[in-house]
């Protein structure tokens, strides 16, 4: 019973995680402003780290942790480099 609750709920993860990505990646495109789009790379990059979260849950590796700060660290910084870029360019 447990293994069916488990997979359903793994199944269910792994297609909100798509979902929110494809959405992501179309306000991406379509965003009217600049701040719109860095916004949603920074939701794209959390993202990531939601499907490298999830990788370590199925696979049972630790190893994907270390992914997971990886992007994490890497998505804040791109965030705070992209609004100090709009900051200084609206000048």
């Amino acid at each position: 019973m447990m293994e069916i609750f488990y997979t359903v709920t793994i199944n269910i993860s792994k297609l909100l995680l798509f979902l929110s990505m494809v959405l992501v990646c179309i306000r991406i495109v379509r965003g009217p402003h600049v701040g719109d789009r860095v916004v949603a790379l920074d939701m794209l990059s959390m993202l990531g780290v939601g499907v490298a979260a999830l990788a370590a849950i199925v696979s049972g590796s630790m190893a994907f942790i270390d992914v997971v700060l990886g992007i994490a660290l890497i998505g804040f910084l791109a965030t705070v480099a992209f609004a100090i870029f709009i900051v200084r360019g609206s000048k």
